[in-house]
C-alpha cells in the first residue's frame, strides 16, 4: 500500500481501502455482469426500479420494512455519505477509531469532524457520556454537531458493539437531536452470527438513522463499485432523500449499468451468493481467530475478531523494541510491519487514531495464497489453516512478532 504522504509525516488525507476477500469472483456473478455487458448506459441517479426493489427486499428480509421511496443507490459508500454530509450540514461526530472513509469525506465539505471515545468492550459507537460531553462542548465552542456517524459491526475494530451499549449510545445521540448514519457495510459478515446479536440503530430510533450498505463488505468485488442507503420515514427522511439525489445528480454519482445488475442479483440472495458468502465469512473467521491468537501470544493487545476480514492490534507492549527499529509511532509502524510482513498494514492513525499510538489493522486477505489456485483452494478445504500455503503465511506473521516480543522482554529494564 502506498504513502499518503511521502514527505514525512503530514496529515493523512486518504485511507486505505476496505479489507478485501482476496478470493475469486463468484462465476455467477460473471455470468451477470457479462450479459449486462452491452449495457452502455448507468443507471438513473439514486438506481433504476430493480435495483431499488432488490433493495428494499434485502432490508425486509433483516426486519426493516421499506419502500422503494426511501432507497438511494450510489456507485460507493463514499458517494452516499458524502451526499448525506452535504444535504444534513453542521459538524460530524465519528468514533475513534473510525472506518478510513468517513472523516475525509466531511472534511472535503470544509465540515468538523469530532472523535469521540468509545466503550471498552467494543469500536464501531461512541461511549454515550463521552457522546453527551463531546457534544456540549462543541456547542459551548460554537460549533452545530447534527450528524453521527456510526458502525455496529465495525471497521477497524473488528468488533460487534452488543446490543446494551448501542441503545445507550443511541439514546444520547437521540436526546442531543443528532442525525445517525449507520455504516452496515460488515453487517453480513458475523464470524458467529448464531452467538452474536447485532441490531440496526434504525431499529431503535427509525425516524432519525440512515442506512448505507456497501455490497463491497459481503456481496460483490470491491471492484464493482456499489451502495444503497436507507432513508428514515416521515416528513424528514422524505426531504433528506431528496436533497441527497440532487448532490448526486451534481456530482453525476451512478451506478454503471453493468454493474447495477450483478448488484440487484447480490442483493436478491440467491442461493449461489449465500452460499458464498457463508463459506467466505467462515474462511476469514478462521483466518481471524488464528491471526488474533498469533497477536496475543505475542504480548499484542487486540479485542476477539467478530466480523468482518480484520484484526485491529494495539502494540504498545512491544514499545520498546519497536523503538529500537526507529519505530515510534503509527505512520513508522505502518512502514516497519509492511517490509516485514510483506502485506499491507495501515496504521491506526489512518482510522482517527493518535498518531503516537502503535496501531495497526491487520486484513485476513493476504493469509489466504498468492494465486487464484491457493485462494480457491482455501474457499472449499475443510481445514484451510491446514494448507501449506496459509501455514507459512501464518508461520511468517507470528515469527515477526515473536522477534519483536523476545526483543521487548530482553530490552526490559530490571525490576
Amino acid at each position: 500500500m502506498p504513502r499518503t504522504d511521502p514527505e514525512g509525516h503530514g496529515p493523512v488525507r486518504f485511507g486505505p481501502p476496505l479489507p478485501e476477500d482476496g478470493l475469486p469472483v463468484l462465476p455467477e456473478l460473471t455470468a451477470v455482469l457479462a450479459a449486462a455487458a452491452a449495457r452502455a448506459d448507468a443507471e438513473p441517479v439514486g438506481g433504476g426500479p430493480a435495483l431499488l426493489r432488490a433493495a428494499c427486499d434485502y432490508w425486509e428480509r433483516r426486519g426493516l420494512a421499506t419502500g422503494a421511496e426511501r432507497v438511494a443507490a450510489g456507485p460507493g459508500a463514499p458517494a452516499l455519505l458524502l451526499a448525506l454530509t452535504a444535504a444534513l450540514g453542521g459538524d460530524v461526530l465519528v468514533p475513534r477509531p473510525c472506518a478510513a472513509w468517513w472523516a475525509p469525506y466531511a472534511r472535503l465539505l470544509r465540515r468538523p469532524v469530532f472523535h469521540v471515545a468509545t466503550p471498552a468492550e467494543c469500536g464501531g459507537v461512541p461511549d454515550p457520556y463521552a457522546l453527551l460531553e463531546t457534544v456540549r462542548r462543541v456547542r459551548a465552542e460554537g460549533g452545530d454537531p447534527r450528524l453521527l456517524v456510526l458502525s455496529v459491526a465495525d471497521d477497524p475494530t473488528a468488533t460487534v458493539a452488543p446490543p446494551e451499549a448501542l441503545h445507550a449510545c443511541v439514546e444520547a445521540a437521540a436526546g442531543e437531536g443528532l442525525h445517525l448514519v449507520s455504516d452496515e457495510t460488515w453487517r453480513d459478515t458475523l464470524h458467529a452470527p448464531r452467538d452474536t446479536v447485532q441490531l440496526s440503530p434504525a431499529e431503535m430510533l427509525p425516524d432519525r438513522v440512515t442506512v448505507v450498505t456497501d455490497l463491497a463488505g459481503a456481496l460483490l468485488p470491491p471492484g464493482w463499485p456499489a451502495a444503497v442507503a436507507r432513508f428514515p420515514a416521515g416528513d424528514a427522511g422524505t426531504g433528506l432523500h431528496a436533497r441527497v439525489l440532487d448532490i448526486l445528480t451534481a456530482l453525476g454519482a451512478r451506478i454503471a449499468g453493468p454493474v447495477a445488475a450483478p448488484a440487484a442479483y447480490a442483493l436478491g440472495e440467491p442461493l449461489p451468493v449465500t452460499a458464498r458468502v457463508a463459506a467466505a465469512v467462515r474462511l476469514h473467521a478462521r483466518m481471524a481467530e488464528a491471526l488474533h491468537g498469533v497477536l496475543v501470544r505475542a504480548g499484542i493487545l487486540s479485542l476477539p475478531p467478530q466480523a468482518g476480514r480484520h484484526v485491529y492490534a494495539d502494540l504498545a507492549p512491544l514499545r520498546s523494541a519497536l523503538t529500537a527499529h526507529g519505530v515510534g509511532d503509527a505512520q513508522e509502524l505502518e512502514d516497519f510491519l509492511a517490509v516485514r510482513l510483506g502485506m499491507p498494514a495501515p496504521g491506526g492513525h489512518r482510522f482517527g487514531d493518535e498518531l503516537g499510538a502503535l496501531r495497526v489493522r491487520l486484513a485476513t486477505g493476504p493469509l489466504l495464497g498468492r494465486t487464484d489456485d491457493e485462494r480457491a483452494e482455501c474457499l472449499t478445504s475443510p481445514a484451510p489453516l491446514e494448507l501449506p500455503h496459509v501455514q507459512r503465511a501464518l508461520s511468517h506473521v507470528k515469527s515477526v512478532f515473536d522477534d519483536l516480543r523476545d526483543d521487548a522482554q530482553r530490552w526490559e529494564p530490571p525490576r
